[in-house]
């Protein structure tokens, strides 16, 4: 494994190692990690070269946070780690709704406990973990833009919105030379590919790098389930509750996993590396956030960096699981681009 293969996140000088760290199984002993094997987990994973820590204010209700914070001072480690942390969901009393949101009241409310828990000064970069549907992208621009200048933050990202907020932020912060974001947070695996159509042509339009989460799909691409399981919701099968439920039961993505199983018996490798391999091997993506419940399946995800899958099986899992047409997209084919310029074909740059 390689973890010091480093790359700048997007457009921007965040150098990130190849995967992220992620951690929310840090904390929840019940389904995820105990604190013991957390921190096994947190030194295994710098020791390896990682550099990238991915977290959230919700997570564990600020346990995650508090654990990592305590990690890196007690290794002196804060220089040489990208710290990145998450706001937008609800953090106050149930009947305060500015204890939640991007609103700028709850932006400012949520790094200064983000802060305190991890005992640092700044945050390398700060995810707007969900659109809330209501704070205008101005305002949220703005508001992180004022982080960015006031040094509680050094970059920021989006996580979990649509495509075309992201790229009005983009504009909006090169029209007024604000900071801009410069990543993108999105569900991405073999069996869950809908940001291809919009969010991944936006993010290498914008300059943004893309992190995908959960690239394993809940456990289903690492085999843990098997087709009698489909009217169950997987509890305790991955040692606690799978967040996905049962949706991931589709006959479609049956057959990616039986295609996933054939790549796998030819280069001798688990499910878990080589699904990884192909999110990792994707243009646009800079680093896929793994979690991981015990230290043995950290191991197992950082290998996915050794396999190097050929063209062919490339394409099995590419045609294994490609995305149902959808309008435009059925229009935008190589006919149509001949009968535009007059039967020839024409490729942009």
């Amino acid at each position: 494994m390689n973890l010091t293969a480093f790359r700048t996140l997007g457009r921007s000088g965040l150098i990130v190692s190849p995967i992220a760290l992620g951690t929310m199984t840090f904390g929840t002993p019940r389904w995820g990690a105990p604190d013991e094997v957390a921190e096994s987990i947190f030194h295994a994973y710098v020791d390896a070269g990682g550099n990238f820590i991915d977290t959230a204010d919700v997570y564990a209700k600020g346990r995650s946070e508090e654990l990592i914070g305590g990690y890196v001072r007690d290794r002196s480690l804060r220089d040489q780690l990208v710290l990145a942390t998450k706001f937008s969901f609800h953090g106050g009393e149930p009947s305060n709704p500015n204890a939640g949101g991007n609103g700028r009241k709850n932006m400012y409310r949520a790094i200064e406990g983000s802060l305190r828990r991890l005992q640092t000064d700044y945050i390398d970069l700060y995810w707007m973990h969900v659109w809330d549907l209501v704070t205008p992208v101005e305002e949220v621009l703005q508001s992180l833009g004022d982080l960015v200048r006031a040094g509680k933050i050094r970059y920021f990202g989006f996580s979990d919105l649509p495509a075309w907020y992201a790229t009005k932020a983009v504009t909006l912060a090169s029209a007024h030379n604000l900071p801009a974001p410069i990543a993108l947070q999105l569900e991405y695996s073999l069996v869950e590919r809908s940001i291809e159509r919009e969010h991944l042509p936006a993010a290498r339009d914008g300059g943004l790098g893309v992190c995908p989460w959960s690239p394993l799909a809940g456990g289903f691409l690492a085999g843990k389930y098997q087709r009698a399981d489909a009217g169950a919701t997987g509890e305790g099968r991955l040692g606690g509750s799978n967040p996905f439920g049962n949706t991931k039961f589709t006959e479609r993505n049956w057959r990616v996993l039986d295609t996933l199983r054939i790549v796998a018996a030819q280069v001798d490798r688990p499910l878990v590396q080589v699904a990884l391999a192909w999110v990792s091997a994707q243009s646009g993506v800079t680093s896929p956030i793994l979690g991981a419940g015990k230290l043995e399946q950290l191991h197992d995800n950082l290998s996915s960096l050794e396999i190097r899958l050929t063209p062919e099986q490339f394409q099995m899992l590419d045609e294994s699981s490609a995305l149902d047409p959808a309008f435009p997209y059925g229009i935008f084919t190589s006919e149509v681009n001949r009968s535009i310029f007059g039967g020839v074909s024409v490729q942009g740059w």
